[in-house]
């Protein structure tokens, strides 16, 4: 694995142009444009969708008919949840959500309350709809924060890039293209090849990590209850 100076280094190489030495050198401009276009590309591949190697799994305990919860407490990388799944650990009913403004107001003010649990994700906080029962254990999985490993602390998480020796999360190839055609769009030169080439990585590298499904192509019948699958609910041991 490759640090992030490293591959800044590669980057240089490939445009053309002095290699840094210190991206945390303050007092050269080749290096904090290295080091500001590195975080651009890195910040950049974060917001680009749920990454397999960003998903981790979250533990909600609720206490004291709470409604509200900070996420980054419960989680200290948090990004953002993933769609469709909150479950209550160890039990078949499924936390719904999250309801759109309308059926909150709904249930909230016109006395049109659901059996369910009932959330909604709101400045950071996960909110529910009616105080949930206390104690109960919520499981969720989130895209972490994270960007670069710290290979000088053990490879420590982190959300940003402190150190020359940090290590990317991700593919370096895509971090690498994506220095380079940022280096060519902040000194003014054209991009577009290098950009669209970046572009095709990307989407070819998430494309990948994506979860999928073996297809039956027996023709017989599948019966997803008999076959113990269940869809949006956990199933109680």
């Amino acid at each position: 694995m490759h640090s992030i100076l490293e591959i800044c280094q590669e980057a240089a190489s490939l445009v053309a142009t002095q290699k840094p030495n210190d991206l945390f050198d303050e007092d050269s401009q080749q290096e904090a444009v290295f080091l500001s276009i590195a975080k651009d590309t890195l910040d950049s591949l974060l917001r680009y969708g749920d990454w397999q190697e960003l998903t981790k799994e979250g533990v909600l305990r609720t206490a004291g008919k709470k409604t509200s919860y900070l996420l980054t407490a419960i989680c200290p990388d948090f990004y953002s949840i993933l769609n469709n799944t909150i479950y209550i650990k160890d039990s078949a009913e499924r936390v719904i959500g999250a309801i759109t403004p309308q059926d909150w107001m709904r249930e909230k003010y016109f006395n049109c309350p659901s059996a369910d649990v009932r959330f909604k994700i709101q400045n950071g906080m996960i909110k529910f709809l009616t105080p949930p029962p206390d104690g109960i254990k919520i499981v969720f999985q989130y895209r972490s924060s994270t960007i670069v490993f710290d290979a000088a602390n053990g490879y420590e998480e982190k959300s940003e890039i402190t150190k020359n020796t940090d290590v990317p999360v991700f593919d370096e190839f895509l971090v690498k293209k994506g220095i380079v055609w940022r280096w060519y769009k902040r000194n003014g030169m054209d991009y577009t090849e290098e950009y669209n080439e970046y572009e095709r990585e990307v989407k070819v590298k998430f494309g990948a990590g994506l979860a999928t499904q073996d297809i039956d192509l027996s023709g017989g019948y599948f019966d997803p209850v008999e076959a113990g699958v269940y869809v949006n609910a956990a199933k109680a041991n």
